[in-house]
């Protein structure tokens, strides 16, 4: 379980691709390898993985082909920045909202307004995940735990305050890049519910 809480920028430290997955090896940011083990949960660009090794700063993952279906981690090489979270603790404070880490796709960075002090992003998503966006409901992007801003048609904005930016690759990214995208599962369960019920009585919603 994650917060979306982003952590820090890791770094990834390279790419091998093997038979039907890739193993990617990040570095940490600093302060964030002390009690890692073998098995472990860690959340890169919001896409939960399992640590298969670790040292005292790089941490390595098999990806799975599937996940790099619905993901961006297939895009990643060398060098690029990703953000992190360490799985949440019990007794921890919960400062975004409950994220599983399973990525339903991806969104595409269709325009950015920065100001002096913030910055503005339009994302367009697929059709499929269309119902899921409302305003001011949560969203989990690239793993950050954010509120919708204003929503139309297939594209939904984001306002990144200036910590934000600072501790999250958010802020970099260019028009046609794209970011994984988790809904909220409280969100996914109501419409999916209504959806199968409504269909259930010949009705659409």
């Amino acid at each position: 379980m994650f917060t979306g809480i982003v952590q820090g920028r890791g770094t990834v430290v390279s790419v091998e691709d093997r038979d039907q997955f890739r193993r990617l090896r990040v570095r940490l940011p600093a302060g964030r390898a002390g009690g890692l083990e073998t098995g472990a949960s860690i959340a890169i660009a919001g896409t939960c993985l399992t640590v298969v090794d670790f040292d005292d700063h790089e941490v390595a993952f098999d990806v799975i082909d599937e996940t790099l279906r619905l993901t961006t981690l297939g895009e990643l090489a060398a060098g690029d920045p990703v953000n992190i979270e360490r799985a949440a603790t019990f007794g921890a404070e919960i400062g975004g909202h409950v994220l599983s880490g399973h990525i339903i796709g991806t969104a595409e960075l269709v325009r950015r307004e920065p100001t002096a002090n913030n910055l503005a992003l339009y994302l367009q998503v697929s059709p499929a995940m269309v119902p899921y966006i409302m305003t001011k409901g949560y969203v989990a992007v690239d793993g950050c735990s954010l509120t919708v801003g204003t929503v139309e048609d297939d594209v939904f904005s984001l306002h990144l305050i200036p910590e934000t930016l600072r501790l999250t690759t958010l802020g970099d990214r260019q028009l046609g890049e794209r970011f994984n995208i988790e809904v909220d599962a409280m969100t996914q369960a109501v419409v999916d519910t209504v959806s199968r019920v409504l269909a259930a009585r010949g009705l659409t919603a």
